[in-house]
């Protein structure tokens, strides 16, 4: 089975669904709640933020790494179905210039559920940055049917927060 394989038919759903689990802990947002226009009004695509409690970034879902940003706050993800996500750490995260960043993937590494991205220093990007808020955001939405948040308030590393029906 491939890495993506175990991805689709749990628990009833069908092949176009999937499931993406929260990537760190923290209180679950939508992107509308997310301090930047770009994010909050969802031109780079849809998705969830979370505001975190902790500095470990996991896998969200069964995944290959597409691009690690050279300054090591954002990573992107391909999935099933060629399903883009881009997981970017803080607002105005860039501008720390990798200071408190220690990214854990390369470009191309196949990652399962929960396997360790990034480690971030917290209490950095909170003193540093805009916000410590995280969007997960999948960059490609033209591939994406529907989604649909699965909780709110706060969510421990792992738990199922965003199902994703995809396009036949």
């Amino acid at each position: 089975m491939s890495v993506f394989g175990k991805l689709f038919g749990k628990s009833g759903e069908s092949d176009k669904t999937l499931v993406l689990s929260a990537p760190l802990g923290g209180r679950l947002l939508p992107l509308s709640e997310v301090p930047d226009d770009i994010f909050a009004g969802k031109v780079l695509g849809d998705g969830f933020a979370i505001e975190p409690n902790e500095g470990l970034v996991v896998a969200p879902f069964d995944c290959q790494v597409a691009q690690v940003f050279r300054t090591g706050h954002a990573i992107g993800l391909t999935g099933p179905g060629g399903l883009e996500v881009l997981v970017h750490v803080g607002i105005d995260t860039v501008k720390l210039a990798g200071v408190g960043f220690k990214p854990r993937v390369s470009e191309g590494q196949k990652l399962r559920t929960g396997d360790v991205m990034l480690e971030f220093d917290l209490e950095h990007v909170r003193a540093n940055a805009k916000s410590t808020v995280t969007p997960i955001v999948i960059t490609n939405r033209d591939a994406v049917g529907s989604l649909e948040l699965l909780g709110s308030g706060t969510v421990k590393r792992g738990d199922p927060v965003l199902r994703v029906l995809r396009k036949s």
